[in-house]
C-alpha cells in the first residue's frame, strides 16, 4: 500500500458520497465496499462434483434450505477451501456467500448514483483474510481474532486462503462492560469459542499446523489480551496455540497517515484496511 488516507463519511446518501468522490478523485482508484453483518450469509457446504461452469447453479441448490428467503432472490458466489494432494480422502468443502439481490443492488445503486465506479463488493471475512496473509509464515496456519460493534470474528488461514471462519457473540460494548462479572462472562465466552474452533480445525484440517493466534487491535480499556493469555488452553488433542497482539504498523507503511500507528485507530479502521488489501489475482 503506497498511500492511505481516511476521511470520515457517514452514510448520508449518494450526494455526500459523490461530493467526497470529487474531492478525492475516486475515478483514479479502485473502489471496494464491504457488506455488513446481516446483509449476507457465509455457508460452508459440501463441494458439488460438477464442472466449474456449473458450480454456482449447483451451490444454489445446496444452500436453498439455509436461506430465509427464496434462493431465486439471492446473489451467490463460491470460495474454494484448498486441500493438499496428499490430504485424507473425504468430501471436499466449499464456502458459499449469499446475499439478497435487493441488498446488493442497493449498494451498487449508491455508487452508481454518485457516479463512482465500484469494483468489488466484499465481505469482512475476506478483508480479515487479507490482513492475516501479511502475518502468516510459509506453511503455517494463523488464527486472527477481531472485534467490532457487531461482535467477534475469528478466521483461520494458511497460505493466504480462508479455511475456517467463526462469528463470536461478544461485541466491543460487551467487552467494555463496567461490571467486572459481566465482562468476565463475555471474556469466558470468547475463550470457549476459541477452544471449540481450534479443536474443530485440528480435526478437520490436520494437515495444517496452526502456529499462533493474533488478536487485532482493541481500545486500551479492553483488557482481553491478558485474559486470553491466562486462560486459552485448548483440549489435549489440540496443540496449545500461543497468542500475540497484532500491530499493522509492522507490515504497512503509515508514514502518510501517522495516526494509524495508534492501536485504537487501527481497531477503528481494521476492516476497511483489509478490504483495501484485496489481491485481484488471488481473488479470481
Amino acid at each position: 500500500m503506497l498511500r492511505c488516507e481516511f476521511h470520515r463519511w457517514q452514510a448520508a446518501g449518494s450526494e455526500a458520497l459523490a461530493e467526497l468522490g470529487k474531492q478525492l478523485h475516486f475515478d483514479e482508484y479502485r473502489c471496494t465496499t464491504l457488506l455488513n453483518l446481516g446483509e449476507y450469509q457465509l455457508l460452508q457446504v459440501e463441494a458439488p462434483n460438477v464442472l466449474p461452469e456449473e458450480l454456482k447453479a449447483a451451490i444454489r441448490w445446496r444452500i436453498k434450505d439455509f436461506l430465509n428467503y427464496s434462493v431465486d432472490d439471492a446473489m451467490v458466489d463460491a470460495l474454494d477451501i484448498p486441500q493438499p494432494a496428499n490430504a485424507p480422502a473425504r468430501s471436499r468443502s466449499i464456502y458459499a456467500v449469499a446475499s439478497p439481490k435487493a441488498v446488493v443492488q442497493q449498494r451498487i445503486s449508491l455508487f452508481e448514483d454518485a457516479n463512482i465506479s465500484l469494483s468489488v463488493i466484499d465481505i469482512p471475512e475476506m478483508a480479515q483474510r487479507n490482513i492475516a496473509a501479511l502475518f502468516e509464515r510459509e506453511g503455517k496456519g494463523l488464527a486472527l481474532l477481531s472485534f467490532d460493534n457487531d461482535g467477534g470474528l475469528l478466521t483461520l488461514t494458511c497460505a493466504g486462503e480462508l479455511y475456517l471462519s467463526r462469528r463470536i457473540d461478544a461485541s466491543l460494548q460487551q467487552l467494555s462492560e463496567a461490571d467486572e462479572n459481566l465482562r468476565k462472562q463475555h471474556f469466558d465466552r470468547v475463550v470457549l469459542e476459541l477452544q471449540r474452533s481450534f479443536d474443530y480445525f485440528d480435526r478437520n484440517y490436520s494437515f495444517i499446523t496452526l502456529e499462533k493466534l493474533l488478536l487485532a487491535p482493541l481500545p486500551a480499556a479492553i483488557e482481553l489480551e491478558a485474559h486470553l493469555a491466562a486462560n486459552l488452553y485448548v483440549p489435549v488433542e489440540t496443540p496449545y496455540v500461543p497468542m500475540e497482539s497484532l500491530n499493522l504498523a509492522q507490515v504497512l507503511d503509515f508514514s502518510a497517515t501517522p495516526e494509524l500507528n495508534d492501536g485504537e485507530a487501527q481497531a477503528q479502521y481494521f476492516q476497511v484496511l483489509g478490504a483495501a488489501l484485496r489481491d485481484e489475482e488471488r481473488a479470481k
